[in-house]
């Protein structure tokens, strides 16, 4: 009895390594880019973001999920650098932008988050991004300006896609990346948040299926030990 109880707690401690929750130490990995009108994220207005959810198919293929898009109203106080809107080709005061307030799009994705990672069953949420400290950067100062308190995220963790596309497809420029992955990638629609986004998303998404397709994952012992528990 005692050996059938402990093989129970054996089998209920494995989790099954084509859930979410399994692949990233529980974390919820969550793409996100930012487009701004500076390099400070301290004191440059956040102007455009756009995160898109991932997800694991039956067979433990990680998958875009949804994408949260938003364009955002310069903080009170923000300073705005013309070349960064010379080069972004956004215009921050533009009311055809449709921006809402900031406190509005960290609620709003917070909440979206939030609730994803939930029905995944992962602990915390992390940000994907490609350079991500510059993402993360301009993300966190903008929760910390809401003083939204529902927080998802780790507060220093991230994936950085550009480290990660240097290991495996030997260049740090998404839009190089995107090509050498096959996923084709369009300058035209470049710095648009959104597309950059979702880009990231099938870039990232790309390096883990193809890691897990080359045999890296799930790691040899912990299949050994699934299927020992399996048979027994």
């Amino acid at each position: 009895m005692a050996e059938q109880e402990n093989d129970l707690k054996k089998s209920e401690n494995i989790k099954d390594p084509n859930l979410l929750s399994s692949r990233f130490r529980g974390f919820y990995p969550v793409v996100i880019d930012v487009e701004t009108a500076g390099f400070n994220a301290k004191t440059d207005a956040l102007l455009e973001i756009a995160a898109t959810t991932l997800k694991m198919n039956e067979d433990g293929v990680l998958e875009r999920d949804e994408t949260f898009h938003f364009h955002v109203e310069p903080f009170e106080g923000a300073n705005i650098e013309q070349a960064a809107i010379e080069f972004n080709g956004i215009d921050p005061f533009n009311p055809l932008r449709g921006a809402v307030p900031e406190s509005d799009m960290v609620k709003e994705i917070c909440k979206a988050v939030r609730k994803g990672q939930k029905a995944a069953g992962c602990s915390r949420s992390v940000i994907v991004a490609h350079n991500a400290a510059f993402d993360h950067g301009f993300f966190m100062a903008a929760i910390e300006r809401a003083k939204y308190k529902r927080v998802p995220f780790h507060p220093f963790v991230t994936f950085d896609t550009a480290s990660f596309a240097a290991l495996s497809l030997g260049h740090t420029v998404l839009a190089e990346a995107c090509r050498r992955a096959g996923l084709g990638f369009d300058n035209k629609e470049a710095h648009s948040a959104k597309y950059d986004t979702e880009k990231t998303a099938d870039l990232f998404c790309y390096m883990v299926n193809r890691y897990k397709a080359l045999g890296g994952w799930p790691l040899p012992e912990q299949e050994a030990e699934q299927q020992e528990t399996k048979s027994s």
